[in-house]
């Protein structure tokens, strides 16, 4: 199994002030937009909205992993957003999420995406290192906690 550390980028890490979910995944994507990860800002983020509204992405724990596959795309990428203050996604334990991993890749490699949704849940659980990714300030910092997953 890839490790999902292989699928992040410093570049690809943003702290965000947010005032609700739709404004936090708009920043995200259009953060991945310039740094020149999606060719499609609007394609994205409109895939990453229905995705959205067939369940809430937010897992629980403060957690939330937006997603979207895309035929545009030929490999993953993962961006991880770190909320200043806690926002409403209607996650499944009500809790307001303040860490966003948004999945980016291609539709038709589904084995592959299964196993990052693995590594990055097999993370999140551990919550010494959830707690420890709201204290970092520096995204090199924040990619190294996924080196070992």
């Amino acid at each position: 199994m890839k490790k999902i550390s292989r699928y992040m980028k410093p570049k690809h890490v943003i702290f965000l002030s947010a005032e609700s979910r739709d404004d936090a995944l708009q920043k995200l994507v259009h953060h991945l937009y310039k740094q020149g990860e999606v060719e499609d800002e609007q394609l994205f983020l409109q895939a990453i909205i229905e995705r959205e509204k067939i369940v809430s992405t937010g897992i629980g724990m403060g957690v939330a992993i937006p997603h979207a596959k895309l035929p545009t795309f030929n490999h993953f990428f993962i961006a991880i957003g770190i909320l200043r203050k806690p926002i409403d996604w209607h996650a499944l334990d009500r809790a307001p999420v303040r860490i966003v991993f948004m999945i980016g890749g291609p539709d038709d490699k589904q084995t592959e995406y299964l196993q990052i949704l693995s590594g990055l849940t097999q993370m999140i659980k551990d919550e010494g290192k959830r707690k420890k990714l709201l204290t970092l300030e520096e995204p090199a910092a924040i990619i190294e906690i996924f080196n070992g997953v």
